[in-house]
């Protein structure tokens, strides 16, 4: 543009006086000569400027220029193994409720979650072992991925052990519930504290009851308050609008709350920077695996051949309920992938022949469906009576919905009275 304002401020005063002199002219040619490069520069420019809505016209850059401007490049700290830094983003893709601000309730409960930045993650980073181990399970049944933080919501992750006919476990399941979801509750294993029994029980119930109410928040109003309360409000007040996001129905103060607090955790982990926290990677040495075992053994025993602490083995398998590891209940152990390697490597000879000729005790994928129920079963016949619906039936009889309809050719969740049904009885 600088030659363009050098033309205007000259051009305010002719060429020549005299322009009809032979050596004016001459002089005004050679002027022209001279301004004609400026004038085709300008006339280019005005006619290639773009509009505002119009892209930018690309532009020839010397090579040097582009080398040194990588503005997107992704920082160091990104680079983590892949089964360490994207949990946090495949759990965040599996998300399927509103956001952060679709709730005050939920947004104030993740700001009193993380209201101690440095002890959440410390609590987060301790957990995160077992979260992991229930995202790739949750994965399995196509389970809405807030769902992988229940247990947060529940206990925190710990492992509760039951009080009389208290609700046990890291879901938290009540004794008639477990009935139902065919868990096996005696004095020797409590099925409820078995990770990967109660892992794969929970999310297949949650999966149920998705296929029936379609909508993620009533699926969470019934794991909380039971079925047969949810089909009765739906059958007085119909399906919940979506909004407000928290169903306004008349449900008890927990219930609305249990929602309120899945939705807050999964609000943090949408928007850790949010609430100045900073979510852990899980290093893959620590994540949890099955264990195959062929045999009973004592607690003492197998935390010694895994390098580990009595208490921290109790701590992942508090299912066995006294110092023996019972095969007969479930023939496997959870345990850290590292410690997993050094059980097998310290195995005797005769347990590797007993698992199969020259092959080792091996770890097993580490969410595969284990056995939900032990002992030998027999079948009766059930009458069903007026009001009674599917799911009341399999819990009076210790079954799994699904199996009570397998068991009976059902492919729906309609029952008439009179109907007889086969059921099993566990002995």
């Amino acid at each position: 543009m600088v030659p363009a304002a050098r033309y205007r401020r000259r051009s305010r005063r002719p060429f020549c006086r005299h322009p009809r002199r032979q050596g004016c002219i001459s002089r005004m040619i050679r002027r022209l000569r001279l301004f004609a490069p400026a004038l085709s520069i300008l006339l280019a420019a005005c006619a290639s400027v773009p509009s505002q809505t119009s892209p930018k016209p690309a532009i020839q850059t010397h090579p040097a220029a582009v080398e040194t401007a990588p503005a997107m490049a992704p920082p160091a700290t990104e680079s983590a193994p892949a089964a360490a830094g994207n949990v946090w983003d495949r759990l965040r893709s599996s998300f399927a409720m509103n956001d952060c601000d679709a709730s005050p309730a939920a947004l104030g409960w993740a700001r009193r979650y993380t209201r101690n930045p440095e002890q959440f993650e410390k609590h987060l980073r301790a957990v995160l072992p077992r979260l992991v181990y229930v995202q790739q399970v949750a994965a399995q049944y196509d389970v809405a991925g807030e769902f992988v933080l229940l247990p947060w919501v529940e206990s925190h992750f710990q492992p509760v052990r039951a009080r009389r006919r208290r609700a046990a476990g890291m879901w938290q399941i009540m004794p008639i519930t477990a009935g139902a979801m065919g868990l096996r509750v005696d004095a020797d294993y409590d099925g409820r504290l078995d990770m990967p029994v109660a892992a794969h029980a929970v999310m297949k119930l949650l999966r149920q009851y998705q296929d029936q109410f379609h909508d993620w928040r009533v699926t969470d109003y019934a794991y909380n308050a039971g079925e047969f309360s949810v089909r009765k409000i739906i059958r007085k007040h119909g399906l919940p609008p979506d909004r407000p996001v928290i169903p306004d129905w008349p449900v008890r103060r927990v219930t609305r709350e249990h929602l309120t607090k899945l939705l807050a955790m999964a609000c943090v982990v949408r928007e850790p920077g949010r609430f100045n926290v900073s979510l852990p990677t899980l290093p893959a040495e620590q994540r949890l695996v099955q264990m195959a075992i062929a045999g009973s053994m004592p607690v003492a025993r197998a935390a010694d051949r895994a390098g580990m602490s009595v208490d921290a083995l109790k701590h992942l398998n508090a299912a066995f309920r006294s110092d023996m590891i019972d095969a007969n209940a479930a023939s496997y152990l959870i345990l850290p992938a590292t410690h997993a390697q050094q059980f097998r490597d310290a195995l005797p000879e005769q347990f590797h022949a007993e698992i199969g000729g020259d092959r080792p005790v091996h770890v097993t994928d580490e969410t595969t469906p284990p056995r939900l129920s032990a002992g030998k079963a027999s079948y009766r016949s059930h009458t069903v009576r007026p009001g009674e619906s599917l799911w009341k039936i399999a819990r009076d009889y210790s079954m799994d919905i699904t199996q009570l309809q397998r068991l009976n050719h059902l492919h729906g969740h309609t029952l008439k009275p009179g109907q007889v049904l086969q059921v099993s009885v566990t002995r």
